[in-house]
């Protein structure tokens, strides 16, 4: 069985799927940008757009029930991996140790002109 995760304090789904969903103990959080989910605008810079995009993941655990020290896996979606050092650097201020495991993934373009998406694996048990 699973159900839909659903918070105002993320960005809305921009597409057809859900901001996360719950299958037993596992969440699945849905790729995140770094939309501001007052303003549905994105942050500006790349420091800007980690941070917005790691409050957006926050804000869709704690809509789950749970904390970004739940995530068991992250995918890092970056248009420049030049970036990938400052993603290093802002995660360490959300995620707390032990990290999850990782990828980080070189991407042509993101939607709506992001430079970095992040999705993500919590386990509750």
């Amino acid at each position: 069985m699973k159900s839909a995760i659903q918070t105002a304090d993320a960005p809305a789904a921009i597409g057809a799927y859900s901001q996360a969903v719950r299958a037993g103990d596992t969440v699945y959080l849905s790729g995140q940008i770094g939309f501001d989910p007052a303003t549905m605008q994105l942050a500006q810079g790349i420091d800007a757009q980690i941070h917005r995009v790691f409050a957006n993941l926050a804000a869709v655990a704690k809509a789950a029930g749970l904390g970004l020290d739940h995530t068991v896996r992250m995918t890092v979606y970056l248009t420049d991996l030049a970036h990938f050092a400052k993603v290093n650097d802002i995660m360490a201020q959300y995620v707390p140790r032990p990290y999850p495991a990782r990828a980080a993934v070189g991407v042509a373009s993101l939607p709506r002109g992001a430079l970095v998406e992040i999705d993500a694996i919590l386990h509750a048990g």
